[in-house]
């Protein structure tokens, strides 16, 4: 029998791609202001931009982001996040992206191909792509997310999760990384605590 491979759960927005700063431009032209106004210091859900009181609110924006500007496509991604995960991923990690950018109706096939096109540009390796907002449901050996709602949850669960840090998230306890190479050095440090763990219980060959 196959060996299993070590399985990271990668978030995207917050995560591998630059969605504050992709999203803040647009969100300027959106709400008809000028982007110095728009601080990029965040909580979770953008009060500070006034989205809750705008027209429609933050599924109108989201809609128009992705629509019209081509959000999913246009991000940048965090400085160093293609690299990182190549490298990981030479490494022998599985890399599952689990992201829950479908979460509004009606355009699910432009938000899956933008996704698609962004990874393949950045040369992003992954083995699987999910889309759901239960991201415990499809299991990996570890995760990485921004959302701290999805960290708590998933810590709650039982999870493995590791904090890349950003404003809306400081409150929350480690593991955190402020950058990818300390995200390398956190994923390979739970790698070989899986390979002992496992290898103790007979599921590993010896190398």
């Amino acid at each position: 029998m196959a060996e299993r491979a070590f399985v990271f759960g990668v978030d995207l927005d917050g995560t591998c791609a630059d969605f504050y700063g992709g999203l803040r431009p647009i969100a300027a032209e959106w709400l008809g202001v000028a982007l110095e106004s728009l601080t990029e210091t965040v909580s979770w859900g953008l009060p500070e931009w006034g989205i809750d009181r705008s027209p429609g609110g933050y599924e109108r924006l989201h809609r128009f982001a992705v629509t019209q500007k081509e959000l999913f496509r246009v991000l940048k991604p965090m400085p160093g996040a293609p690299v990182a995960l190549r490298r990981l991923s030479v490494d022998g990690i599985r890399i599952r992206i689990i992201t829950h950018r479908l979460f509004i109706k009606y355009f699910h096939k432009i938000a899956v191909q933008q996704t698609i096109e962004w990874l393949d540009s950045h040369d992003i390796p992954y083995w699987d792509l999910c889309f759901m907002q239960d991201k415990a449901a499809v299991g990996a050996d570890l995760y990485i997310e921004d959302s701290p709602a999805n960290v708590r949850q998933l810590r709650v669960d039982g999870h493995s999760t590791i904090v890349f840090s950003n404003s809306t998230n400081l409150d929350l306890p480690g593991p955190r990384a402020n950058s990818w190479n300390e995200v390398v050095d956190l994923v390979l440090a739970e790698v070989g605590r899986w390979k002992a763990a496992h290898k103790d219980r007979g599921e590993l060959s010896g190398e």
